[in-house]
């Protein structure tokens, strides 16, 4: 099979399209075909070598690229009973020296996979899982009920938008740090100073925040005293001030909460956005475009 590697840390040019023997699934998992894998952000700090700096990478002769993956089951190992061939599924590689879904194969645990939705084709599903499971999680360590109020930065993202929505269902009353319209009950832009604006609509500050554009301190100063604040990213989490909690986001494979996720989207609950896909071949244009920001939505792979 073929499957995107770096062997070097670079730019987009060190990307490869290599060869690699079709891997054979083990005790309790399953091959699947992959149909599209969406681009994300993670993959351009594999490939540019941020994430080795950063120690979370360990020296290796080949590094793999890819976390979404949407396709059909090929084949189970033994004692594999939750999916079959030619079932089609959605799932998530959380395993940094595990191989890839930019390939047109993978391996996962069954764990890791659900049914995937059927309301959309596998370009839009692959969008699914790192950013909704990232979303769910990161709404959950909230501990926000009915009622009370939380802050989103980067609302227009995919982690962000997702975020809005499930809180939504939830009753939880929301403020979007966005420039585009966003299904939230407030919206400020950037244009604002962010805590005094948060502050005019929430007197006193909001009950949590989700900093899904990490910005730190100055999404957290638009919080209560006693409020939780959730970082996506752990070197930029604000520290505790005002005896506040401040928790940092993990996100990891849940083929279970997955497939709840899937039937969101099939009931029209969770919106899922694509603004380009490419073949695998065009990995480094994808790499390119996503660098270059501004996206309406997420970048796909194809095979």
């Amino acid at each position: 099979m073929r499957a995107a590697v770096v062997t070097t840390f670079g730019g987009p040019d060190v990307l490869e399209i290599v060869d690699v023997p079709r891997p054979v699934p083990g005790p309790g998992q399953a091959l699947v075909r992959v149909a599209a894998g969406a681009v994300n952000r993670i993959d351009l700090s594999t490939r540019n070598g941020a994430l080795a700096r950063a120690g979370l990478l360990a020296p290796a002769e080949r590094y793999w690229l890819g976390w979404d993956v949407a396709g059909t089951v090929a084949d189970t190992g033994p004692g594999a009973v939750r999916f079959a061939a030619g079932d089609a599924v959605i799932g998530l590689r959380d395993v940094l020296s595990a191989p890839g879904t930019h390939a047109e194969y993978v391996v996962l645990d069954e764990a890791a996979l659900a049914p995937a939705p059927r309301s959309v084709p596998p370009a839009v599903a692959s969008t699914l899982p790192l950013i909704g499971l990232t979303a769910d999680r990161s709404l959950t360590l909230t501990g926000l009920r009915a009622g009370q109020t939380l802050l989103v930065t980067g609302a227009a993202g995919g982690v962000g938008r997702l975020v809005l929505e499930l809180a939504r269902r939830r009753g939880i009353r929301t403020v979007a740090l966005a420039d585009a319209e966003v299904p939230a009950d407030h919206r400020v832009t950037r244009a604002d100073p962010l805590p005094a604006a948060v502050r005019a609509l929430v007197p006193g500050g909001v009950d949590a925040v989700v900093d899904a554009a990490v910005i730190g301190v100055p999404a957290h100063e638009s919080l209560r005293g006693g409020g939780t604040f959730v970082a996506l990213v752990a070197p930029f989490a604000p520290p505790p001030l005002r005896a506040t909690r401040v928790v940092v986001q993990e996100v990891h494979a849940d083929g279970a909460r997955l497939a709840e996720l899937a039937a969101l989207v099939d009931a029209g609950h969770l919106t899922l956005r694509v603004a380009g896909t490419f073949p695998l071949d065009a990995i480094a244009a994808a790499h390119e475009r996503l660098a270059a920001g501004g996206l309406p939505g997420r970048l796909v792979l194809v095979c």
